[in-house]
């Protein structure tokens, strides 16, 4: 397992419990569907990475990408650090870990 898959699967797990915790909270259907289905999508494209797929690590890293942008918008909106200035950074960290893990070229 890469630092990108690793990074990919933990973002997955980070999404689905602030999905949960945004239901619990604030009985928010919309963050708990998001946080699921944005979480899921992360974890399997962590694993499809894990086992040398393409398109797994594209799908990680374009949910990534994507969550940023939804965060800076909804920080933007609402002012509030938590839960989006928190994922922007998270984000912000993954993103990068899985590009620098995807421009690692293979050992001879």
């Amino acid at each position: 397992m890469t630092l990108g898959t690793a990074v990919a699967i933990a973002y997955g797990i980070l999404a689905i419990l602030g999905g949960i915790m945004g239901y619990v909270k604030v009985r928010s259907r919309p963050s708990l569907i998001s946080g699921l289905i944005s979480g899921a999508l992360l974890i399997l494209g962590g694993v499809l990475w894990a086992g040398g797929n393409l398109l797994g690590q594209w799908l990680a890293l374009i949910v990534t990408l994507v969550l940023i942008i939804v965060f800076i918008d909804r920080l933007r909106k609402t002012r509030k650090f938590m839960p989006a200035g928190l994922m922007i950074i998270a984000g912000i960290i993954a993103l990068i870990a899985m590009v620098m893990s995807s421009l690692q070229l293979p050992s001879t």
